[in-house]
């Protein structure tokens, strides 16, 4: 992902090796400003506790190699604002939720990416060794695809990394804006011994994806005809491929074709900050992509999470089977403010992502491992929620909780018309918010909320009557979520693809102290907020279960989690050195 490309040149050095590599020598003011104790920053109220982000300041390519975790992410280790600094940061971890930090894998040294160094993907190669395609701004000021490997594939934390003498391997086609040239997937071997790789792009305002083939990784070419595209969308970020088993929840590795097969395309739109994606099949002979669901739009289209969602990146976790799903969550609070409070962004919890039983969506969950940082729990019984109804749950940390509900539907005849024209989610949530009472709904939880109730964060349902049918609106509330006037409040909401007649309508929220990320229906719709709340804070934070609605509504279950707080880019210095407190071996 990149903002912008700049023309200040940062003052690093390199130094020529053999083999056709660039050595990445260590800057030691940088690694000062990244190694930077968590501790000094924990005590404010919005820093996450089970969620990454670094100890400071602003903060790409996720991968397994040798049974170790690594997250290589853009970083700022001067600022907790987007400037040509960044560098990439390097994270390890066996869980995905204790990270280990390390020093930075990739800064700006060459030509090639001497303006900056941006979003990139992790492939693994036959042999088992990683490689790295990035974007770099180069020095004059045009994004280019550039290769990183390892200096020592033997070593399972990687902690050294060479660039290409041939750097770079590929760059902006004509008639294409120089500045739109950018983030290159991971790439994928077809049956042929080719290798594959999309590069996001724009054509005027038609966004897409260039697909390019090499045979050495090295030397690539650019296919004739984009991968895929569409009028109207404005440049794509952050693109990905992969395919998603039709008969199986597990996941499958980048390069897998052949049948019972889909494949998804991902875009990140950088006019509207939506991650959106489509599903189809394709043709690996001819490199043709044929969408069969969803369509990728600036407003409609089916998108990973309808809320603060953006740079979204999958990878294979060949060690578990699964395809994991990650992105950047950023602040909702002013820059000024993110300057005051010294850093800025954080990534989601990371999620299993597989195919619906539909083949129409996508479905998406918490990792498991999160679950182990669950404390103290709580249980309800069933519970029947009256008119007006708010009850609140004790005996967990409400700041810091993961919560399972799930509502049954009584009198569902009384549900409310959705008109035809109500097509658009997020405006029926900010019209119809956790405020304004329905038939129906709305009924759902109330979090990080004051005690007075001036301030809380509503994640709700509504139930709608439509064509002989009934649509499940899902809202994420912020309008009352901090007193403070200057953040980004706005309300985010989805429709849920089930049937709450004939199914119980569940709902997960994991509240981290300013986010919340809400998955209905077992994952078919999630919502990502930011909030930050003045009152609402640490002890003074409580969680409720409400139904605004005039009809009953029925708690079939709840179950709450206090969570414990996860080591992330812990150190410690010893004898002027910085190093981690400990490693998750």
């Amino acid at each position: 992902m990149v903002n912008s490309c700049v023309s200040l040149v940062l003052l690093l050095f390199t130094l020529l090796l053999g083999h056709g590599f660039f050595r990445l020598e260590a800057s030691q003011n940088i690694c000062r400003n990244i190694h930077t104790s968590q501790q000094t920053c924990s005590a404010q109220p919005y820093r996450t506790s089970y969620h990454f982000q670094p100890p400071m300041n602003w903060m790409n390519a996720p991968m397994i190699y040798k049974g170790i975790y690594h997250f290589f992410y853009q970083y700022n280790p001067q600022a907790a604002v987007w400037d040509i600094s960044i560098v990439w940061a390097h994270s390890t971890s066996t869980d995905l939720i204790n990270w280990t930090p390390h020093d930075p894998a990739i800064y700006p040294s060459q030509p090639s990416d001497i303006n900056g160094c941006w979003s990139g993907s992790a492939t693994i190669l036959p042999g088992g060794e990683p490689a790295i395609l990035y974007t770099g701004c180069s020095s004059k000021n045009t994004q280019v695809q550039n290769l990183v490997v390892p200096k020592n594939s033997s070593d399972p934390y990687l902690l050294e990394w060479v660039k290409s003498a041939e750097n770079p391997l590929m760059e902006p086609p004509e008639n294409v804006d120089p500045s739109s040239f950018r983030d290159p997937s991971t790439a994928w071997l077809g049956p042929d011994g080719t290798w594959r790789v999309v590069i996001g792009s724009k054509f005027q305002d038609k966004g897409l994806v260039f697909l390019y083939r090499s045979k050495d990784f090295v030397n690539w070419t650019r296919a004739e005809q984009p991968l895929h595209s569409v009028e109207g969308t404005g440049i794509w970020e952050c693109p990905d491929f992969f395919p998603v088993s039709t008969d199986s929840l597990i996941g499958i590795d980048t390069s897998k074709t052949g049948p019972n097969i889909k494949h998804v395309i991902k875009a990140s739109l950088f006019d509207t900050q939506f991650d959106c994606y489509i599903i189809g099949t394709y043709d690996v002979t001819t490199d043709k992509f044929i969408p069969e669901a969803g369509s990728i739009d600036k407003v409609s289209g089916l998108r990973y999470d309808y809320g603060q969602f953006y740079a979204s990146k999958t990878f294979f976790d060949s060690a578990n089977n699964r395809r994991i799903l990650w992105a950047w969550i950023k602040e909702s609070s002013s820059e000024a403010d993110d300057i005051k409070k010294g850093w800025s962004g954080l990534q989601a919890i990371p999620r299993s992502l597989w195919l619906d039983k539909s083949g129409k969506q996508l479905v998406q969950w918490p990792i498991a491992e999160v679950e182990r940082q669950r404390g103290h729990q709580v249980d309800w019984p069933s519970k029947l929620l009256e008119e007006g109804s708010v009850l609140e749950v004790t005996g967990i940390t409400a700041a810091q909780a993961d919560v399972e509900i799930s509502f049954e539907i009584i009198g569902s005849e009384k549900a409310e018309v959705l008109y035809s024209s109500w097509t658009n989610p997020q405006l029926l949530c900010s019209q119809l918010g956790a405020s304004v009472k329905g038939a129906i709904g709305p009924f759902g939880l109330l979090v990080l909320a004051s005690k007075d109730f001036q301030e809380y964060t509503a994640v709700f349902f509504r139930i709608f009557k439509y064509q002989n049918k009934y649509a499940v609106l899902m809202c994420s509330d912020q309008s009352r979520s901090s007193l403070h006037t200057g953040n980004d409040k706005t309300t985010y909401g989805a429709f849920l693809d089930v049937d709450p007649v004939h199914e119980k309508l569940s709902l997960r929220s994991l509240t981290d102290h300013s986010i919340v990320e809400s998955f209905g229906a077992g994952g078919k719709a999630c919502i990502t907020a930011r909030v930050y709340p003045t009152l609402a804070i640490d002890e003074a934070a409580h969680l409720y279960a409400f139904n605004y609605g005039t009809e009953k509504v029925k708690i079939t279950s709840l179950s709450a989690w206090s969570m414990k707080q996860a080591r992330i880019n812990e150190i410690i210095q010893q004898e002027d050195r910085w190093i981690p407190k400990e490693r998750d071996v």
